[in-house]
């Protein structure tokens, strides 16, 4: 599946044991690992089949530089450390041989003895390509690539679909519980043909899929990986995700996949003390041992790491066509202090609190990856108001195409959880984001993080009683759409899934076959048909002058209403947050004429009440907010209604 694989020419001296074959590695290999600048890393380490001197057989590498011995064990040996020694290349701290006769879907691991003699529990490859299913905890070696892409033209192109001025909804999801289905097989096939058949219908543009890098625990969602360059077994074969990713293009859709080089498990199998030293992590536990989640932290001031962490990133959106990588925790690689009271970080090197290796590596990452992957985006989950996320590393940046504006999504789902009466108070929860809206290129993200560990679903999140609390979420919605910043939400929330989203079980598909939790969903996909055929909703998400407030201080009512603006069309959103409706509500607009309805979240097909303008409404020439004339508009209760002159332009 890669397009132009490296060729490693047979040179070079092996250094130590008694071995059939000669060394394989090349000296450019070796020299490029030490120096941490192998951009083809899994073609030169790890499980290879290859021919070598007109025998067929597996190459097989690993970087151990402080192990005294290294062995390849595996169901063609009996697991029998003693029979397939590897030779030591000095040069690079690489082990390597060839076994004749080893091939595809064998499984296999490496026996470590450390360097004070300790035999080490069995490795699995730190950079397999494929596993067995969990819980076993083999590599596995994989087919080689033979895959043929139909999506060139995707290729060549796809950078355009992810600009700030393109529409960007983004359908978040956790693969194994979206439909739920027991058992192996292959799920990319089944499951993945109805995910894309269903994300399509629904108008979203990207499908972000939560880690599915190779990971020990299911509970963890895939957040505490250890095979960095595999797709997890559990769904299916690398060719077979390949497959999908390569529908996922034919259908339209683009795909983002959550990776996570901030930390991993300190599980026997993994990269814990991985030669007998600590060789991945950071030695000093106030830099290597992550408090919240008890795992072990890359060491980012190691060159061999940084590459290791870099050409997955490569390996995902160049081997897989991958269209972007959203980085999780960036905050918790950002601050040596993180989540650490006083006395229990180190300092950098100029007293602060900043992790300059981790900022450098960030830097290199969003540097490197458009580099030699063109059009592929990457996303920071950045919580903190760390200055710059998005903006290049010459302005001093650190070079990320978008950031979660985590402050938007916990300041207005704050506000959407008080009760109706009480909302005049926290009228700045809605309007606040706009003082920093453009200071980074932003995603909104209602992601899988609010409807876990006790906070509740979206729906559930919703004061009032049934009918309110479904018509508060539309409403939500509908100002989501509205509001500046390219949109991602977590699947269930376009059914207003009552529960917390299982992992252990798929979605309330059920539930359709009520009128309110169906009229959520077609409210979703009605927004996202309207968002994408509307420029003005997503061409100038990242210009000031595309949004003007009209009235974002009527806390009496709790009414909002906005412009969006791009190249001579407008949209006005006006949102009421009460479910008292509003007559003869008068707004002035900058357009004289007649104003369509282009959507209003109370409509009756959406399970609301009906009330609203009749399709639309004519100006009068009443000054108002600073205009020659003005709407006299009906504010369903708990609604949003989007507005837009006929015609669509100025």
């Amino acid at each position: 599946m890669i397009d132009n694989p490296e060729i490693h020419e047979p040179e070079g001296r092996g250094i130590e044991g008694d071995h059939s074959f000669g060394p394989l590695l090349g000296e450019l290999d070796l020299h490029l690992i030490a120096e941490g600048r192998h951009w083809q890393l899994a073609d030169c380490l790890g499980a290879h089949v290859m021919e070598v001197n007109g025998v067929q057989g597996t190459r097989f590498a690993v970087w151990a530089p402080n192990a005294r011995r290294v062995a390849v064990v595996g169901d063609f040996n009996s697991w029998d450390g003693r029979q397939n020694p590897m030779r030591l290349r000095r040069e690079a701290g690489v082990w390597e041989t060839f076994i004749p006769g080893v091939g595809p879907g064998d499984r296999y691991k490496f026996e470590v003895i450390a360097h004070d003699g300790n035999l080490l529990p069995l490795k699995a490859d730190p950079v397999a390509r494929q596993t067995e299913m969990p819980p076993a905890t083999a590599s596995v070696i994989s087919v080689p690539d033979e895959f043929i892409w139909t999506d060139d033209e995707w290729m060549a192109t796809r950078g355009e679909k992810q600009q700030p001025d393109a529409p960007i909804s983004i359908y978040e999801v956790h693969f194994g519980s979206w439909m739920y289905e027991s058992g192996e097989g292959n799920r990319w096939a089944v499951s993945g043909r109805r995910l894309i058949e269903y994300a399509t219908a629904m108008g979203f543009t990207h499908i972000e899929l939560m880690p599915i890098t190779e990971h020990p625990f299911g509970g963890s969602w895939g957040y505490q990986p250890l095979g960095m360059y595999a797709p997890t077994a559990r769904y299916g074969s690398p060719t077979e995700f390949a497959e999908f990713i390569d529908a996922c293009h034919g259908a339209g859709l683009s795909v983002i996949l959550d990776w996570v080089p901030a930390h991993f498990p300190s599980d026997l199998h993994g990269l814990a003390d991985f030669d007998g030293t600590a060789l991945y992590e950071h030695a000093d536990p106030q830099q290597g041992l992550h408090p919240d989640w008890n795992t072990l932290i890359y060491n980012m001031g190691r060159n061999e790491v940084r590459n290791f962490l870099l050409c997955s990133a490569l390996e995902w959106v160049q081997r897989f066509h991958v269209d972007g990588l959203r980085v999780d925790a960036v905050a918790s690689m950002l601050y040596l202090d993180y989540s650490r009271e006083p006395g229990q970080w180190t300092p950098n090197r100029y007293g602060g609190r900043e992790n300059l290796e981790a900022v450098d590596f960030l830097q290199q990452l969003n540097s490197i990856v458009p580099e030699r992957s063109a059009g592929a985006v990457i996303i920071a989950e950045e919580s903190t108001a760390w200055p710059g996320v998005t903006a290049p590393e010459s302005a001093g940046g650190l070079g990320f195409q978008y950031k979660w504006n985590m402050g938007w999504m916990h300041d207005t789902l704050r506000y959407m959880q008080h009760e109706t009466v009480h909302r005049r108070y926290h009228h700045n929860d809605m309007t606040f984001s706009m003082v920093y809206a453009y200071s980074e290129r932003f995603i909104l993200p209602l992601s899988h993080d609010e409807v876990v560990h006790g906070k509740r679903s979206l729906l559930q999140k919703m004061p009032g009683d049934r009918w309110q609390r479904f018509a508060n979420l539309r409403a939500y919605y509908g100002f989501m759409w509205g509001h500046p910043g390219k949109k991602l939400l977590f699947m269930g929330g376009e059914l207003a899934q009552e529960r917390e989203w299982n992992h252990d079980a798929h979605l309330d598909w059920a539930a359709l076959d009520d009128v309110h939790h169906g009229g959520i969903q077609k409210l979703v996909r009605d927004l996202n048909e309207l968002y994408r055929a509307t420029p003005a909703m997503f061409g100038s998400d990242t210009d000031p002058a595309g949004f003007e407030w009209l009235i974002g201080d009527d806390h009496t009512n709790s009414v909002f209403a906005f412009l969006r603006l791009h190249q001579g069309q407008c949209v006005l959103v006006v949102s009421n947050m009460t479910p008292v409706p509003r007559s003869d509500y008068r707004i002035g607009v900058p357009i004289h004429g007649r104003w369509k309805e282009l959507l209003n979240t109370d409509a009756e097909i959406y399970g609301g009440s009906n009330v609203g303008n009749g399709g639309g409404a004519d100006t009068t020439a009443h000054p108002e907010h600073g205009r020659e004339q003005s709407l006299l508009l009906v504010l369903p209760p708990l609604a949003t209604v989007i507005l837009a002159p006929e015609g669509y332009s100025i």
